[in-house]
């Protein structure tokens, strides 16, 4: 049950940092963060995989 709410906390913090921009009206900044997210699953989930030797050619 910890970890769960552990999740939910931090999807309420990217909630509110999406909120605060749209509030702010700098949409300009929501593609960069969508990049950085997507960048950090990507390093995420090739941390612990066959696939990560290969994710080296890409950069």
């Amino acid at each position: 049950m910890g970890r769960g709410r552990k999740i939910l906390s931090r999807l309420s913090i990217f909630r509110e940092l999406l909120i605060f921009l749209w509030k702010r009206k700098l949409w300009w900044l929501m593609p960069v963060i969508i990049v950085l997210v997507l960048f950090g699953l990507l390093l995420l989930f090739t941390q612990s995989s066959a696939v990560a030797p290969f994710i080296y050619s890409l950069f």
